[in-house]
């Protein structure tokens, strides 16, 4: 039975992509998959697993929610550190605790509230990362002495383990060499702390500054959006060696012919210059199908392209199939994928629509069905 949202995930390319990471890196450097909003909407649990298969050591996520799902799924604390990369309440650092997650401070507060934390409870030692900003501005301290003091008091604190100091970098898919210049600031930090705690491990890369600036590479990397084959930069990601691993597919609910001005959809926007057909697809905005894709995206059947027109409405998008359609009733359709020797790339609908590929498949929402496979066979 045809499924109305179905996204179809290739385990084994994630861990094809995670083996190609790892194979840029030396011996010295980890691989983290990160799988925050449900694995960059591919499924978390599941992503997890292929990429811990295909060489990564760590795995981060950005709330505490997302670590307790991680582990009650049986991903062990033993084996696979966890990085929470979030701010966090104090409940949700109690869950992250609970995990166990490492944690990121950057200020003497959320020092003290750790050691706090460890002093309270059973939970010990606490793992912490220290978070310089080097320019996006948001989590981290940009005060670089006042972090190497913080670093000294977390590695004193009983309970308290000092594991890591981080940044994140704001434009490493746009901007080398700005990006450069703020490397060049967080080793300078890194050089120092190393000074005083030699055993550190310093992580800066995301999956753009993996791929096109090794020196950034350190002792972690962590790579999100490669993972899943998407091109950091929005352009091309077989040209990166990446395999795209979700593909998104409904079908052909209705079809029914649409005379020359006549209307289709919300605001009576498309209006049939001459005599053709209409297939109604049951997806829309409420799969998680942007709305901003209305008249702006082609979908394949039969593995041919064909103009989605008319508003993308909750539950449903049309697509014109032309005045002789070939096209028939249960035919499957493909939103993001291949089909024959076709493919829409979730960069093209990103640049469609002036986002980013990140958002098309984060956007993907409960009501469409994920089915993991491998190469096309069982999970």
């Amino acid at each position: 039975m045809a499924l109305r949202a179905l996204a179809r995930v290739n385990l084994a390319a994630i861990e094809r992509n995670c083996r190609f990471l790892r194979g840029q890196l030396s011996d010295a450097t980890a691989l983290c998959a990160v799988v925050k909003a449900n694995g960059y909407g591919h499924g978390a649990v599941p992503a997890a697993r292929a990429a811990l298969a295909g060489g990564a050591t760590w795995l981060a996520v950005a709330s505490a929610g997302e670590a307790a799902e991680l582990r009650a799924a049986g991903i062990d604390a033993h084996d696979v550190p966890l990085l929470t990369l979030g701010a966090l309440g104090d409940e949700e650092l109690e869950l992250a605790l609970d995990a166990p997650a490492d944690v990121v401070a950057w200020s003497a507060p959320s020092v003290e509230r750790l050691e706090r934390a460890a002093a309270a409870g059973a939970r010990r030692p606490i793992r912490v990362h220290l978070k310089l900003d080097v320019g996006m501005g948001r989590l981290g301290t940009r005060d670089a002495d006042e972090l190497l003091r913080l670093a000294d008091r977390v590695a004193a604190a009983p309970g308290l383990a000092l594991v890591g100091a981080m940044t994140h970098f704001p434009s490493a898919d746009e901007d080398l060499a700005l990006t450069r210049a703020q490397l060049d600031a967080f080793l300078a930090f890194g050089a120092r702390l190393r000074a005083a705690h030699p055993d550190v491990l310093l992580h800066a890369a995301n999956s753009a500054a993996t791929l096109d600036l090794p020196p950034s590479r350190l002792d972690m990397v962590r790579c999100g959006i490669a993972v899943y084959g998407l091109d950091p930069a929005n352009v091309d990601a077989a040209a990166r060696g990446l395999e795209p691993a979700l593909e998104l597919r409904s079908y052909v609910g209705a079809l029914k012919p649409l005379a020359p001005g006549q209307t289709v959809g919300y605001g009576a926007r498309f209006v049939a210059p001459g005599a053709t057909w209409i297939a109604t697809l049951p997806i829309g905005y409420g799969d998680g199908l942007r709305r901003a894709l209305s008249d702006n995206a082609d979908v394949l059947i039969g593995g041919r392209r064909y103009p989605l027109v008319g508003r993308v409405s909750m539950d449903n998008v049309t697509v014109d199939v032309g005045p002789d359609p070939v096209v028939r009733p249960g035919d499957e359709a493909v939103l993001i994928g291949a089909q024959g020797d076709e493919r829409v790339t979730a960069e093209e609908l990103a640049r469609r629509i002036d986002t980013i590929n990140y958002e098309i498949t984060t956007a993907l929402l409960p009501r469409v069905t994920r089915a993991h496979h491998r190469d096309g066979g069982p999970a």
